[in-house]
């Protein structure tokens, strides 16, 4: 994860969307997209279409993985910020 970190910095540089101030934020937000997209497949997990699209959610593997993938980053978060050089 710390390399597509250094990635985003790299072409944000480039077009100006990441600023100095703003750095701090990206493993946060990173937590809450992986917090919410889960609670989104959730709130769909009855609809029959959702469980023929999405047959992996709701499994113990899926739980797991998660769980080791919020692990994961909420090491990143106690990482220094990325700076631009």
């Amino acid at each position: 994860m710390l390399n597509q970190g250094k990635a985003l910095i790299k072409a944000g540089s480039s077009w100006r969307l990441a600023s100095h101030p703003e750095l701090h934020l990206i493993e946060p937000l990173r937590v809450l997209r992986m917090i919410n997209y889960s609670g989104w497949l959730a709130k769909r997990h009855e609809d029959p279409a959702f469980i023929k699209a999405f047959p992996w959610f709701n499994t113990e593997r899926y739980w797991g993985e998660h769980l080791l993938d919020l692990k994961e980053q909420f090491s990143q978060l106690n990482e220094p910020v990325l700076r631009i050089l």
